[in-house]
């Protein structure tokens, strides 16, 4: 079972500040872990949404956004991908996650399942989907 871990964004990560050097360290040391473990798929963290965009459809029409995006904890500052055996265990990895932002600052991290093909259930473009150089594990 995959989970992501979305970090949240604050004002500092929206303004592009670097996180602190003991921060680095720890997250280093978080993600050196679930790497030893086997259970790291994937991380990385997001550079402020100002040189991101958004696609919106509405009525049948795209539009083209260019960030900021505001609020700012509204918006993915990071994320790690993980692959575990059960909900518990990928809530034991969670809680090892190092404070976001620094211990003596408020964050917020979101963990979340990801959809599996599998459940999906049967059909020819699941199998299609399947089969491309990117599609998830099975």
């Amino acid at each position: 079972m995959r989970f992501i871990i979305i970090v949240r964004a604050n004002r500092n990560t929206e303004a592009g500040v670097a996180p602190a050097e003991e921060l680095v360290a720890a997250m280093a040391a978080y993600h050196d872990h679930l790497a030893r473990a086997g259970v790291l798929l994937d991380a990385n963290g997001l550079q402020p949404s100002s040189k991101g965009f958004r696609l919106r459809w509405h009525r049948g029409r795209r539009t083209l956004v260019d960030g900021p995006f505001a609020p700012a904890d509204d918006v993915v500052a990071g994320y790690t991908v993980i692959q575990v055996k059960s909900r518990a265990e990928g809530v034991e990895w969670a809680k090892r996650f190092p404070a976001p932002f620094g211990v003596d600052r408020d964050g917020e991290i979101e963990v979340r399942p990801l959809c599996e093909l599998d459940r999906l259930g049967p059909a020819r473009s699941i199998d299609h989907f399947r089969k491309t150089p990117i599609s998830p594990a099975k």
